[in-house]
């Protein structure tokens, strides 16, 4: 019995230490500008927590309408549906801005096996975007195992009959898994263009995951400038398939690979952004976008690339909306379309911002998932950096505490300027390579609260720039 009350005064007293912290960094000596900040900060964080939309739209998008490869049939759907639902919250207004975007169709499901000591293994593989197919009858050819792209160059005509296997698995010692993806990521993209020319009959590369399982991960490549004769079969199979394929390849050098994929590239489809804003007060010739990428991967829904991004982004427009926040500058919400292969709706919304004269004072991506909030990267100017990098009294409370230089987004750094303030929203990266361009990139996968979380923060870094950031002219709060 005296276990139970020391527990339960123990339980008592940390929860009131918790309550007092809490009070302390809302009233830390905070200016009176910042006090109504912290407030307006926190209103947004309440409504997105109880009164969010983010997590419902992600469900619909998702489930109704699924994996949004360009120029497919469920591209389209998710112009629609994203056109829809602008209106629907009630933006000042809508419309769609036209842009050609590639059409590379996956065709049957991809089949990959080799047989080492009498055992026949099936391989999960996929293709990688861009890809031509295989003969017919499949590919069926010694496997070369390397490195990286230099390793590859190296060999030469060694190359010619084989099928080069790129095995250089992400580096787990980094804490930032973006950066992990970002030294691996070459072999996928530009492997086939360094082994094509030397004659090779294709190309497989280990998937781009911290995780070992047996889910092969899609995501572009290119030929380079290779002539259309030497365009080789490229795909993507597992990490666990990858350390088996290496082990047996050092038992059994000359085993053959078999892989069979029937994609293909389609004329150029026409297709849309999707653009709404609610107009600013003061100076709606100002502009700050808050986007995402509407297109996804076909292997599975799109949930975390880039579903959690489209909602998170119109969310930020409800919380403004659901808070009565009226901006000084415009908000514009932009759901760009095919991010994945080839950034085409970006490059056609900068061109138009620029022949329309239009006069962005900065911007804000989300496409690093849906997990927990962690902060923000700044690509602008130092007195802009300087002055996001002061609002971190008001935006550590709610677990934001990295607001450190660096890149923004795909889609919005076409928009990139002296007197433009680009911001990439940065969530926790620790599973995203788990899901990403993956059949399990899926709505169960995205969590409620961590979703409704990064909305607010987005919604709360938005509502400082635009107070603070007007004109172009940085002013201290």
């Amino acid at each position: 019995m005296k276990k139970i009350l020391l527990f339960t005064l123990l339980t008592f007293l940390m929860f009131a230490c918790d309550q007092k912290q809490e009070k302390i960094i809302d009233s830390n000596k905070l200016s009176a500008e910042e006090k109504t900040d912290s407030t307006n900060i926190k209103k947004l964080f309440n409504s997105a927590l109880m009164e969010g939309k983010s997590y419902e739209w992600l469900r619909d998008l998702t489930t109704n309408i699924g994996g949004r490869l360009s120029g497919s049939p469920e591209a389209a759907k998710a112009v629609e549906w994203g056109a829809k639902l602008m209106t629907e919250v009630g933006l000042d207004s809508v419309w769609l801005q036209p842009v050609m975007v590639p059409h590379w169709v996956r065709g049957e499901k991809e089949i990959a096996t080799y047989t080492t000591n009498g055992i026949q293994k099936n391989v999960p593989i996929c293709a990688l975007g861009f890809s031509i197919a295989t003969p017919k009858s499949g590919v069926l050819a010694e496997v070369i195992e390397v490195k990286s792209l230099e390793e590859a160059q190296a060999l030469g005509n060694k190359m010619e009959g084989k099928i080069v296997f790129f095995n250089r698995p992400f580096d787990n010692t980094l804490i930032n898994t973006f950066k992990a993806y970002g030294g691996c990521v070459d072999q996928r993209v530009r492997g086939a263009s360094v082994c094509g020319k030397f004659g090779a009959k294709g190309v497989i590369v280990r998937s781009m995951t911290n995780a070992v399982d047996d889910y092969p991960h899609t995501g572009t490549m290119s030929y380079g400038n290779l002539p259309k004769e030497k365009y080789i079969p490229t795909a993507a199979i597992s990490s666990r398939a990858a350390n088996i394929l290496s082990e047996d390849l050092k038992k059994n050098s000359a085993l053959k690979f078999y892989f069979k994929q029937s994609c293909k590239n389609l004329p150029d489809a026409p297709s849309f952004n999707v653009v709404g804003e609610i107009k600013g007060t003061e100076t709606p010739e100002n502009i700050f976008v808050v986007g995402g990428h509407l297109d996804s991967w076909d292997l599975g829904d799109g949930a975390h690339d880039d579903g959690t991004g489209i909602v998170q982004s119109l969310e930020v427009a409800y919380l403004f909306k659901k808070n009565n926040i009226k901006p000084k500058n415009t908000i514009r919400v932009v759901f760009f379309m095919n991010e994945e292969n080839g950034t085409r709706g970006a490059k056609k919304y900068a061109e138009l911002a620029k022949q329309n004269k239009e006069n962005h004072i900065g911007g804000l991506e989300s496409d690093a998932g849906g997990h927990t909030p962690r902060g923000f990267s700044i690509d602008a100017n130092n007195a802009n950096t300087k002055l996001l990098q002061s609002w971190k009294k008001l935006l550590s409370p709610y677990g934001l505490h990295d607001i450190d230089k660096g890149g923004s987004g795909a889609d919005i750094s076409p928009l990139k300027g002296e007197n433009v303030t680009l911001v990439g929203y940065r969530p926790d990266s620790q599973r995203y390579f788990d899901y990403h361009h993956t059949s399990i990139d899926t709505f169960d996968k995205v969590n409620k609260r961590e979703l409704e979380l990064g909305s607010a923060s987005m919604a709360s870094i938005i509502y400082l720039m635009d107070k603070y950031l007007y004109n172009n002219t940085p002013v201290k709060p």
